[in-house]
């Protein structure tokens, strides 16, 4: 009767979840902010310099340049819009859902100083004498124009100003000299009404004519205005000058339509991608991997909750670190699902070996989730746009995928384990009935596919495959190096999304009709309708603007580009590779504490080892080599510290059973039996989460596939590497000091999770 309860409980609470699920999912999604890169916006990292040159860039400068430059968003009416502060001296912002980029983008960019000056430039009042508030669009009573009009807050300072410009005149002079010349963000030893007068498209904003004295504090700006371009200057005077000038390092714009087949795409290759999780599991650990696919479930409901109540802002990279996550959720439950094989494998009753299964996975599992956040964490600290959101991602996903693995697959699965059905039949749990032995039998050796298998044997050939491959990736790193993308380089890069077949010959044609040559022009998408164009220089933003005209009147849908200063490329790599190095630091010290230093040095060397040849495959294959990859290599140093603790946890687990280990004969034969013990559990790990980096691969969107590129090669090195390599190579290291320092091990609590 008790069993029989705790089935229904499991009904009940499934039957509770996917209700509450199936009422909510829809409107949370639609709550969730989607980045700029799946809805389309811009971005724009700005070095800001304070207009004052003897003052500094504080906080507090930068600060209230936010403010600013927040309200000026506000007015614009965007609602999904990010405006950081990074570093000392920069601020990124983020604006999605953009419909109109250059007006938007104009905001921005002014600094909004403005003056009112004689011909002469001497300055008579400045945006300190205006009335907050008081610019609004209007028109000319007599042309019918539009006008901007604004209200001072001393008329008689303005009527002084106006007394002395009435009575001037310089007949020397190529123009009049009673002029009250307008200006906006007017730098001093750059800009004169001499030089500007004369241009059609002069900088300063007008300059009327004044024939008699004004005692009011009502003024009126004309100029060649569109009732838009009116109301824009009437906003940003409205929004308050910035205190300092901004200079743009880098921008990327993705048109709207890159964005929705963006999303599309990468949701159909996520949904594809979890699909063949799920059935894998199904099919490998039958009714355990029901539960796991249930679990599975409440993860990804629980991500999307907890992401849209932090009202964080989903991105590309952000969409593969959940699927990523599915990876390592289905990681701790493959752990704790070997470990109850192994336990009924021996003779043990279902619920006993559940017990045991469960509590013997527990500090595996930690250990592993604990060293992949702190690259993530790390990761979250000194990564930028969107490396910050995948990294955000990766940490809800490693702590939610934690809390289900462990909490989650007790609950349900031990609803189940007393149930008398499975007394009879041991096989749902992915146990071949042959393999079921009795708990009198003599322990043997364990093995994979039937056999036993004698790794650490063959360690030298491992060893010299390695080396080998290194030495192959250092050349073609010398020969070929990387190909590094824009993120990297100065220069511009744009792509175009066509409704037509594309071919280099023809865009390149059409570059060259702009007066432009693209360094090189690639062609991709499945018909052949994408073309990405770099440059090697910045293009102009005025020039820019044109090309965004030009390509969506003639292609239908307006071009991504990104444009970047190689300021930004260099800090890239070294906030990249700073970020490595404190991660390194970091697992060491986590690995030293809770293995020993031994294990600790040779898991970096494993790592170092992944990261050279991912980069040596990347030089290769010649593919672009930007700030996604980036992304990339460092989840796959989470990754390869994940797969190699957990061999080295099973290491030290059989250490702590023999307890006096004196020989190097009897260390290799421990190492040896925990690889083996470790491979079933290494091998679907890695074929889980390639299932679904593949589909992104495959089935993903053009601007993710490099990551996709990335974590495959990366996935397959670091499953090879963490049991071809890692142990075996920790086992020749220690082996060496194996008799003149033996390993003792006394009796030690083992870390335990919550009792079942």
């Amino acid at each position: 009767m008790k069993s029989r309860s705790k089935i229904i409980a499991f009904f009940l609470i499934v039957i509770l979840f996917f209700s509450l699920a199936g009422t909510t999912v829809k409107g949370i999604a639609e709550k969730i902010n989607l980045g700029l890169d799946l809805q389309g916006g811009f971005e724009v990292l700005y070095e800001v310099s304070p207009v004052d040159k003897s003052e500094k860039v504080t906080k507090r400068l930068l600060e209230s340049t936010v403010q600013t430059l927040n309200d000026r968003v506000n007015r614009l009416g965007i609602s999904e819009s990010s405006i950081d502060i990074e570093g000392e001296d920069r601020i990124r912002v983020q604006l999605a859902g953009v419909t109109d980029q250059k007006e938007a983008r104009d905001m921005l960019a002014t600094s909004a100083q403005l003056s009112f000056r004689d011909v002469e430039d001497n300055e008579l009042l400045n945006g300190s004498d205006v009335k907050e508030g008081s610019a609004k669009q209007d028109y000319d009573q007599q042309s019918n124009s539009p006008i901007v009009t604004l209200k001072l807050k001393d008329a008689d300072k303005f009527g002084k100003v106006t007394s002395k410009l009435k009575d001037r005149d310089d007949p020397e002079t190529p123009y009049q000299d009673n002029l009250l010349v307008i200006w906006m963000d007017y730098i001093d030893g750059e800009d004169s009404f001499a030089k500007e007068y004369n241009k059609s498209d002069h900088k300063y904003v007008s300059a009327p004519q004044v024939s008699q004295t004004l005692n009011t504090n009502d003024v009126m700006i004309t100029g060649n205005f569109t009732v838009e371009s009116a109301k824009q200057l009437a906003d940003v005077i409205n929004s308050g000058s910035l205190p300092v000038h901004m200079k743009e390092l880098y921008s990327t714009s993705v048109g709207a339509q890159f964005g929705d087949q963006a999303l599309n795409k990468t949701m159909f290759a996520g949904f594809v991608g979890v699909g063949l999780v799920l059935l894998f599991m199904l099919a490998f650990y039958r009714f355990p991997g029901m539960i796991a696919a249930i679990n599975l479930s409440i993860y990804i409901y629980l991500i999307l909750l907890i992401f849209e109540l932090m009202n964080g802002v989903l991105t590309l990279p952000g969409i593969a670190a959940l699927i990523l996550g599915v990876g390592m959720a289905v990681d701790a439950n493959v752990i704790s699902f070997e470990r109850i094989k192994e336990e009924i494998r021996i003779g043990k009753s279902i619920p006993v070996a559940f017990k045991n299964g469960m509590k013997n996975s527990f500090s595996t599992i930690l250990d592993a989730n604990l060293t992949t956040l702190l690259a993530a964490v790390i990761l979250f600290i000194f990564g930028t746009s969107s490396v910050k959101g995948f990294a955000t991602m990766l940490v809800v996903s490693i702590l939610v995928s934690f809390i289900t693995a462990v909490f989650g697959t007790r609950l349900l699965l031990g609803l189940w384990v007393k149930a008398k059905f499975f007394k009879k039949h041991p096989t749902w749990f992915g146990v071949n009935k042959a393999h079921i032995g009795s708990l009198s039998d003599e322990q043997t050796e364990p093995t994979f596919l039937g056999k036993e298998r004698n790794v650490v044997k063959h360690r030298k050939k491992f060893f010299t495959v390695s080396i080998v491959l290194i030495i192959l990736g250092a050349i073609s790193l010398g020969v070929f190096k990387i190909n590094p993308g824009i993120d990297f380089t100065s220069g511009s890069r744009v792509e175009l999304l066509a409704n037509e077949k594309l071919t280099t010959e023809k865009v390149n044609k059409e570059w060259e009709s702009l007066g432009l040559e693209p360094k090189s022009t690639v062609i991709s998408g499945d018909k052949q309708n994408t073309a990405v164009s770099r440059f090697d220089k910045v293009i102009k933003e005025d020039q820019m603007n044109d090309i965004k005209k030009e390509f969506k009147e003639k292609y239908g849908s307006e071009p991504s580009v990104s444009i970047v200063s190689p300021i930004v490329g260099k800090e890239l790599v070294k906030n990249a590779v700073y970020a490595l190095g404190l991660a390194l630091i970091g697992m060491i010290i986590y690995v030293s504490i809770r293995f020993e230093i031994y294990f600790a040095t040779t898991a970096i060397i494993t790592l170092l080892h992944n990261v050279f040849l991912t980069l040596a495959i990347f030089s290769v294959i010649g593919l672009e080599f930007d700030i996604t990859i980036v992304a990339a290599i460092l989840t796959i140093v989470g990754y390869t510290i994940n797969d190699t603790i957990v061999i080295f946890d099973r290491i030290n687990e059989n250490l702590r059973l023999e307890k006096h280990v004196k020989s190097f004969k009897q260390l290799a034969l421990i190492v040896n039996r925990s690889i083996v013990q470790s491979f079933t559990r290494s091998l679907n790990t890695s074929l889980t989460t390639l299932l679904a980096v593949i589909s992104f691969l495959i089935l993903g969107a053009q601007s993710i596939q490099g990551f996709a590129v990335a974590m495959a090669f990366g996935l397959v090195i670091g499953a090879y590497s963490s049991i071809f390599i890692a142990a075996p190579l920790w086992l020749v290291w220690r082996g060496r000091t194996i008799e003149r320092k033996p390993i003792i091990h006394k009796k030690k609590k083992k870390i335990e999770g919550p009792q079942v």
